[in-house]
């Protein structure tokens, strides 16, 4: 088994947990209220930008050619597909710039991304690449699910095309293949800290559907 095989098993009860949410299962049904997805698109936004800069941030750090490579073609996969497919969204939807500026940031798209940051702080790219793989990984195995029946709003529809492209599906492999890669060249006690930051990145892409599903804003529950 290797050792991404390990951690995604590792995660298996956690993933499932996010392909059975309201969100994905409303989405598939075609039921999901759409000012539901409008939040989660704008939250999505803000996360993939700082997804991309994190992607550099692991490039920079990179003392093996390839390897440097590897993430910044990450980052051209994220400026080729996912955030040109939600400009596209946004201009379908009537999302204005001024709606994106006065939207808070959820304090769930916050906390993911502060994860992902404090990992970049360890710079130890094998930990960084372990902290972004669920997101490439898990969006293609629901899209995969997903895109087996489709669902019958053609917005939705389109959204979980965007996760079954063959270009979607090369960046994942790549992502997967990188993370066995450097997991091969550090200790055991580095792979453990890499299966950590695996598994809260995994729990913070269930945070992520929930926090869009409930419309998620900062505040004190009375």
């Amino acid at each position: 088994m290797t050792f991404t095989e390990e951690i995604r098993k590792s995660a298996d009860i956690i993933w499932q947990e996010s392909k059975d949410h309201p969100f994905i299962l409303e989405l598939k049904a075609g039921t999901l209220p759409p000012e539901v997805f409008r939040f989660y698109l704008i939250q999505d936004r803000y996360y993939l930008e700082q997804f991309s800069k994190i992607h550099l941030k692991a490039a920079e750090l990179a003392i093996d050619k390839e390897v440097r490579s590897c993430f910044l073609d990450g980052v051209k996969s994220l400026e080729a597909a996912e955030i040109s497919v939600r400009k596209t969204f946004f201009k379908e939807l009537n999302v204005s710039n001024e709606e994106i500026s006065q939207t808070p940031i959820a304090p769930a798209a916050y906390h993911y991304t502060s994860h992902m940051y404090r990992e970049v702080e360890s710079k130890n790219i094998a930990r960084i690449a372990a902290a972004l793989l669920p997101c490439y990984w898990l969006y293609q195995e629901i899209g995969e699910e997903l895109i087996a029946n489709g669902s019958p709003d053609p917005l939705y529809q389109r959204w979980i095309e965007t996760y079954d492209r063959e270009s979607y599906q090369t960046a994942v492999r790549r992502q997967i293949q990188l993370t066995d890669q450097l997991a091969d060249q550090v200790s055991l006690d580095e792979q453990l800290l890499m299966k950590q930051a695996f598994i809260i990145s995994s729990y913070e892409e269930l945070n992520f559907w929930e926090m869009a599903y409930t419309k998620q804003k900062w505040g004190l529950k009375r």
